[in-house]
């Protein structure tokens, strides 16, 4: 067995279903629920005997213990984490509470858990942190994309949470032997993905034919990774991943906002065309928010050198894919669009004006 956290979230829930259908592993997965988390995204594992699933906090130090010494599970693959910049700015504090302080709480659970094994269990343990590439900061448009090597300048209250969980994460396998494994991630799109993002916010506003706000002019450039293909990735970390290294994971896919937002359009035009004409009409600029980095991209090229992983999926083939599974699953993105969604998007949105 392993023990995932947060696997009722976006990439968590993915990884799971995923896992589950691959290798046939059990899985207890650990999830607060939070806004973010949906059991309807694991409806399909609902009453499976490999899928555990239990309601909690990884800040739970005490329900941690009972899980580790009950299940013993020979990894943990840890998802948890308050990840939306625009609610960082907002409110940081629940992004130092989850990613810090809740990531030290677990790593010390599982350290403990990791020196109560002995001889090839504890030699095979794996501690898995799920990271983003948002903690390298920004480049420019000319710069070389991000290796495992560049250095940590994260610009945003999010990115500054995450890259104080790899530092703790770094440090305690440097200091106490904890044979972790360390995944840097560009910006996943695909199915389950809550609709305060980019990709699912246009997808969702576009149907309902309300404005699609983009940040100041548009050309934050961002690399696009299909969620399954991140599933394969961290299951090939997880399998052959060296203890103590960090492996970034990209699409190869480098796109500024603008051009996500008219690809998303035009495949809307094709697949559920409005009577009002093409969905591009609705696209707004807005006031872009604080500290927006201009453009992130990673290079990936030392996870397919070491381990044989690169991306399946093009931008093409997965973004038709994603704008197709919003079309077919309505009712999902009806039941997460709660009162809590509509008063965030508000707080988000209201204030800022045209650009």
């Amino acid at each position: 067995m392993i023990l995932v956290t947060g696997g009722a979230g976006f990439i968590g829930a993915n990884f799971v279903l995923d896992w589950i259908a691959s290798t046939g592993e059990p899985v207890l997965n650990l999830d607060a629920l939070t806004y973010a988390g949906n059991l309807e995204s694991l409806k399909s594992v609902a009453g499976d005997a490999r899928h555990v699933f239990v309601k909690g906090d990884i800040g739970d130090r005490a329900l941690l213990d009972r899980l580790l010494a009950e299940h013993r599970p020979r990894a943990v693959i840890h998802f948890a984490a308050e990840s939306h910049v625009d609610r960082s700015i907002h409110g940081p504090g629940a992004f130092i509470k989850t990613n810090i302080e809740g990531t030290y709480t677990l790593l010390e659970a599982v350290r403990a858990h990791w020196s109560s094994l002995a001889g090839d269990a504890k030699a095979a343990f794996r501690f898995h942190h799920v990271s983003t590439d948002e903690v390298y900061g920004s480049l420019g448009p000319g710069d070389p994309a991000f290796t495992e090597t560049h250095t940590y300048e994260p610009n945003s209250p999010y990115s500054a949470s995450k890259a104080a969980s790899d530092h703790l994460v770094r440090a305690w396998h440097h200091t106490y032997g904890l044979p972790v494994l360390t995944t840097n991630c560009s910006n996943n799109y695909g199915p389950y993905h809550f609709p305060e993002k980019l990709i699912p916010l246009m997808i969702v506003n576009a149907l309902a034919g309300k404005p699609l706000p983009v940040y100041g002019d548009g050309m934050q450039v961002r690399d696009w990774l299909y969620v399954k293909d991140h599933a394969a990735a961290i299951r090939a970390v997880l399998a052959q991943g060296r203890p103590g290294e960090t492996y970034n994971v990209g699409g190869w896919n480098e796109r500024p906002n603008i051009e996500i937002v008219r690809s998303i359009c035009a495949l809307l035009d094709e697949m559920r065309p409005d009577a009002a004409g093409s969905y591009t009409r609705l696209i707004t600029h807005v006031t872009d928010r604080p500290g927006h980095d201009r453009r992130y991209a990673i290079d990936a090229r030392k996870i397919e050198r070491e381990l044989g992983w690169r991306p399946a999926e093009t931008f093409e083939t997965g973004i038709r894919k994603t704008v197709r599974w919003y079309l077919d699953n309505a009712d999902w993105v009806q039941h997460v669009q709660s009162g809590s969604y509509r008063d965030w998007v508000a707080t988000n949105y209201s204030a800022r004006t045209a650009a």
